[in-house]
């Protein structure tokens, strides 16, 4: 892997990193990456302060789980997995860290200053960085509820989790416009990042056409089920309408609740499409 180099960001997004998570580092790396290779990951410790690499109980994973999960869980130093996007953060260095992949090159540049200053506002509000913490011992339920194998588990894991993240990040998204209700506690101090919300909109416009007919679809065997709650599931950070049964996820019981009513409604979901 090719370093890491620290990134300039475009004024209106800089200007989001310094309301939500001023004392981040912003990175390009100099390649893609699912998970950094172990000589990527000491040179990022070069670059922080300290680290302070996460582990998790052993029997929060599957024994089929893939391997990377099990990784994840480890002691080792991981950093980014699989379905993590162009831009990943982890609050395992001291300061917390952001880092662009690659890939991010070929990346319409309104799009990438979204997924920064959505990467800024995640920190801020303390989510957990990937959705192994967020289900704990509750994932081997998740996967006792579905029919998936350990892959497929894991898609809809990682896009369940998507949801319930965006349910607490598109408070903000929608609160950037320029006509913007300034009152509104969650804006309160950030102020208005009208071009970042634009791309915030134009986003989830491009999301529509793929939630006219997702249930009909999964249906006709043209869409997997997993790949629909992907798509659902990055909706809900849009404020997008939803059809069932990927509605019942974008409701506030979900937001306070989160696992326990992620793995509720997997049970719920493949009964019925079982019968």
């Amino acid at each position: 892997m090719a370093g890491f180099e620290r990134r300039t960001l475009a004024p209106p997004v800089e200007a989001v990193r310094e309301s939500y998570a001023p004392d981040c580092l912003v990175l390009d790396a100099g390649a893609d990456f699912e998970t950094l290779p172990p000589e990527a990951a000491e040179e990022l410790g070069l670059l922080v302060d300290s680290l302070d690499p996460a582990a998790y109980p052993t029997d929060w994973v599957p024994d089929d789980a893939p391997a990377q999960l099990r990784r994840f869980a480890g002691s080792d130093f991981t950093i980014g997995m699989p379905g993590d996007g162009t831009v990943v953060w982890t609050r395992q260095t001291v300061p917390p860290t952001v880092i662009a992949k690659k890939r991010a090159e070929g990346t319409p540049e309104d799009f990438l200053g979204f997924l920064f200053a959505e990467a800024f506002v995640e920190l801020s509000l303390d989510v957990p960085e990937h959705f192994l913490p967020f289900f704990g011992e509750q994932y081997p339920d998740l996967a006792a509820a579905t029919p998936l194998g350990p892959n497929e588990t894991y898609q809809l894991a990682a896009a369940l989790f998507d949801a319930w993240v965006g349910l607490h990040t598109r408070e903000e998204f929608a609160g950037w416009g320029e006509d913007a209700d300034r009152d509104a506690d969650h804006v309160a101090d950030s102020g208005p990042h009208p071009e970042i919300h634009a791309a915030w909109v134009d986003a989830g416009e491009r999301l529509v056409p793929r939630l006219d007919d997702l249930a009909g679809e999964v249906a006709r065997g043209e869409l997997s089920f997993t790949a629909a709650t992907e798509y659902a599931c990055a909706a809900v950070k849009h404020d997008l309408d939803l059809p069932a049964p990927f509605s019942a996820l974008d409701t506030a019981a979900y937001r306070e609740h989160g696992a326990d009513y992620a793995v509720r409604w997997a049970e719920r979901t493949f009964e019925k499409l079982g019968e």
